[in-house]
């Protein structure tokens, strides 16, 4: 299949992002996401930030929109000045306008990650808002910490400044600098489901010259095994991609895979300092199905995990 040829066929995965003392994705106050039973997990929008994030770097030609840019007074753009820095001057747009819709349609279109996550869109034109909600084909959920462990552990750290709202009284020394608190999960493997169906934006991609192609998948699934890697900073130092699956129907497939989630297991031993994933639920799903599947793609982190009972017609690659 060519690079720029349109991409139809539908697709169902699961990518690992493992956290060891870091903290990947966190809450408003600091601390690594968890549920009520204690089990720790990160929002699709955190995956799909390290996916916009190497995308925006790595391939500078693909403008991606979702993402903080400032104005020259250093503050973020809204959603109706993103849209019009990107088209690089001031355009009329008229709502009740067919041609004035499709230009806007066209615009967002163009940009790698709407084409990929779909957006909910809507600015002030003449005569009222023009507004889109374009369904995304790729679909990714919640990622779980599949590993047997949940421990999260808080450290305090010294700033170098003093706190300005620091009262001076008899009682406290005015001269100590400010005491913060960090907080990290000492071992994580967060698994992400994810689907992807073109069909999802055939209705829009019908009316204007873009389209989801290989080209942009082949971006994405590099996204999807670096992007978390790539993205470094103090508190997600120690967060890296783990793995990959990538299970590819034949394009007139109308299969329906379940939630991967629960279908790769890791052992609670590790092999060789490693992690050790088990697919043998997985492959007995997939074997079920095999003729309704073009291929089967694992990528691995070699120093990080290992694969086993993994399907005999899978093609198994590291990154």
């Amino acid at each position: 299949m060519a690079d720029n040829q349109k991409f139809s066929n539908r697709v169902f995965g699961a990518a690992i992002v493992k956290a060891i003392n870091s903290n990947y994705n966190a809450d408003f106050s600091g601390q690594p996401r968890t549920l009520p039973d204690g089990t720790v997990y990160a929002t699709d929008k955190a995956f799909k930030y390290t996916l916009r994030n190497y995308l925006k770097d790595v391939f500078p030609e693909d403008y991606v929109f979702f993402f903080r840019r400032l104005d020259e007074h250093l503050n973020p753009y809204t959603l109706e000045e993103a849209f019009k820095a990107k088209l690089g001057e001031k355009k009329q747009f008229d709502a009740k306008s067919k041609e004035s819709k499709q230009e806007a349609l066209d615009e967002l279109l163009k940009c790698i990650d709407i084409r990929l996550f779909g957006a909910t869109f809507a600015m002030k034109a003449k005569g009222g808002n023009i507004a889109l909600s374009l369904h995304g084909p790729v679909q990714v959920n919640h990622g779980m910490n599949i590993w047997h462990e949940n421990n999260i552990y808080s450290e305090q750290i010294l700033s170098p400044f003093r706190n300005p709202k620091e009262q001076e009284s008899e009682e406290k020394e005015t001269g100590q600098t400010t005491i913060g608190r960090q907080s990290k999960l000492h071992e994580g493997h967060y698994l992400h489901h994810f689907s992807i169906n073109p069909k999802n934006l055939e209705e829009y991609l019908g009316k204007t010259s873009e389209q989801l192609t290989k080209k942009d998948i082949n971006k994405l699934k590099e996204a999807m095994q670096r992007g978390a890697t790539y993205y470094d900073s103090t508190s997600k130092s120690g967060t890296e991609n783990e793995l990959l699956v990538w299970v590819q129907l034949n394009q007139d497939s109308k299969l329906v895979l379940p939630n991967f989630s629960q279908l790769i297991k890791l052992k609670e031993e590790k092999q060789d300092g490693k992690v050790v994933a088990d697919f043998s639920e997985l492959n007995d799903l997939l074997k079920k199905y095999q003729d309704e599947i073009e291929q089967v793609e694992i990528f691995k982190n070699p120093g990080s995990i290992t694969v086993e009972k993994e399907p005999e017609f899978s093609e198994l690659k590291e990154f």
